[in-house]
């Protein structure tokens, strides 16, 4: 399996509706079933699929490859990439990096520290790949690679052979490139802002019209409308979300600038939170940009708003052999809504210790059994503990209850069991949340009369 690039968020605009706010599952093949994730680790490459090569461009274009291993256990260094472009000999010309020693059509780069999957990742290895003079429209080579580094549970790491290329196409076309898209951070629910959006043609062809796809998340609005629109709102499953899908027919030459009609205005609503709008162009009628690369683009809009998180409890009776049922519920009283579109983590976890005397025998789809530490436990029934997964988003006035079936096997009076919220990433917190006194709750068993 070849690993997959690596993203700050989650494309969920033209392409990807179907998959809102979804995080790609993984960068690279798991441990097998036999082996400990503590003593095992990989070595992977991370390079583009493919790159379009522009005929007659003055400059390279940028081909950025790195390396990344899988178990944050090892310390890894010593970085040894080999790039073989021997499959591009009279398709491309490469310009190497400072940390690339070339030898004949093969090059080692060096890398010196190489991180683990869950590290801060940047390609550490950028190639200068211009068409050759003599190279046509439609010619293609492929640039391969290989790659080793020490460390790991045996001392040296090696990437898996003939898994990694990057295929180079030589053509000639429009180069859309989105402009202005600079975050807007501290915005006021209630408020419009301006988007300074533009399209500007970097390409060697014009673009004979094009189209712009953008969706907003629930937070933001359309503010300002086009003709060149249609406007739909999407939801179900998924996070709900503005999209505008907008077809124009304006001719963008070498070098134009389009900005549309009017300023581009975004709404910021009033139960904003973290929002983004995705943005992307694409030429018209069928027309293949040269480079999709700078096709896509987010602005992220950090709302000054807060989500109210709560928990609570039950409080059942029940004699010996009975079994009972106890509600947790989750509450968002708002007024912002919560969504995790980049990692598509769930926004929160219910975590539930179950109370003295009684054995669980129903428990929800969504709520995992426990140990008592919180460890794996097989079996769904008869845990001590059990932690149930909220979506991926909420509105500003959700309400989720998870319904639990207690055997009362021993009346214990009083019996409780806590209730908690927490987040996927422990000791994160809930940042958003101006009252995380009441993130926790009880279950009481056959409660005491009170005095």
């Amino acid at each position: 399996m070849r690993p997959v690039s690596v993203h700050p968020f989650v494309r969920f605009g033209a392409s990807a509706v179907a998959t809102a706010g979804i995080l790609l599952a993984g960068l690279s093949v798991p441990a097998s079933a036999g082996e400990s994730a503590t003593e095992s680790d990989q070595l992977w490459i991370n390079a583009p699929y493919e790159k379009n090569l522009q005929t007659g461009a003055e400059t390279g274009t940028p081909v950025e490859v790195g390396l990344y291993h899988d178990n944050d256990n090892f310390t890894v260094t010593d970085g040894r990439l080999t790039v073989d472009v021997s499959g591009i000999a009279q398709v491309a010309e490469v310009t190497w990096p400072e940390n690339c020693a070339p030898t004949g059509t093969t090059a080692v780069c060096s890398v010196d520290h190489v991180p683990a999957i869950g590290d801060d990742y940047s390609p550490q290895v950028r190639l200068e790949v211009r068409a050759a003079e003599t190279a046509e429209a439609g010619a293609h080579g492929r640039i391969t690679y290989a790659a080793t580094a020490t460390g790991g549970p045996d001392g040296t790491l090696e990437a898996p052979l003939d898994s990694f290329e990057t295929t180079l196409t030589v053509t000639s076309g429009p180069n859309l490139v989105l402009n202005g898209l600079d975050p807007v951070e501290g915005a006021t629910p209630g408020t419009v802002h301006t988007v300074p959006l533009s399209v500007t043609n970097e390409g060697h062809e014009p673009a004979q019209g094009f189209t712009l796809d953008m969706t907003a998340s629930h937070g933001l609005g359309f503010d300002a409308r086009y003709a060149a629109c249609a406007y739909t709102r999407t939801g179900g499953s998924y996070a709900p979300m503005s999209r505008a899908e907008c077809v124009f027919d304006q001719v963008l030459l070498p070098g134009d600038t389009f900005t549309l009609p009017e300023p581009f205005r975004i709404s910021v609503e009033d139960h904003a939170l973290r929002e983004r709008l995705d943005i992307d162009v694409q030429p018209a009628g069928g027309a293949t940009d040269i480079d999709t690369s700078d096709n896509f683009g987010i602005v992220a809009v950090d709302a000054v708003n807060t989500a109210d998180f709560t928990v609570r409890g039950s409080r059942v009776n029940g004699a010996v052999g009975e079994t009972v049922e106890a509600a947790l519920t989750f509450r968002n009283k708002g007024p912002g809504w919560v969504g995790n579109l980049g990692s598509g983590d769930p926004v929160a976890l219910v975590d539930f210790t179950v109370p003295e005397g009684v054995t669980v025998t129903g428990a929800p789809d969504a709520c995992q059994a426990r140990t008592s530490a919180g460890g794996y436990r097989s079996g769904r029934l008869g845990a001590s503990r059990y932690v149930c997964e909220m979506p991926y988003w909420v509105l500003e006035n959700t309400v989720r209850t998870f319904r639990f079936d207690l055997r009362i096997d021993t009346v214990v009076p009083n019996a409780e069991g806590r209730v908690t919220l927490r987040p996927v990433i422990a000791n994160a917190g809930f940042p958003f949340d101006p009252e995380p006194g009441n993130n926790e709750g009880r279950v009481t068993v056959n409660p005491t009369p009170a005095a």
